[in-house]
């Protein structure tokens, strides 16, 4: 039987300003190209300090590839939340790679 796709996940970081807007447009961009099936959010930060009830459906998916900043502060934010995510989850900076990399490494349906 052929392994699930991963859930990706990609966040706006509408709020911070810390990623670059042409990464994170690109980005988008890419999955939507794709064709596969994503969730985006607004800020994973402002939903943290919401404890918004949705990082918890988030965190219980099986294999997660989340588009967000650094992968601590990401794993942080959902364990402030009470959702904490499984160690496999997979964070992919946009603030430190390209739109290529991140969508590439998002896309693999094999870790």
């Amino acid at each position: 039987m052929p392994e699930s796709p991963p859930t990706l996940l990609y966040c706006r970081c509408a709020y911070a300003q810390v990623v670059p807007t042409a990464v994170k447009n690109e980005v988008l961009q890419r999955l939507c190209d794709s064709g596969v099936s994503f969730e985006t959010v607004s800020d994973l930060c402002e939903m943290a300090a919401h404890r918004d009830p949705r990082l918890q459906a988030i965190a219980q998916c099986g294999k997660l590839h989340i588009a967000a900043c650094y992968p601590r502060a990401v794993k942080g934010l959902f364990q402030q939340a009470g959702a904490p995510i499984s160690e496999d989850a997979r964070v992919f900076n946009m603030r430190s790679l390209s739109a290529e990399e991140i969508t590439t490494e998002m896309l693999k349906t094999e870790d």
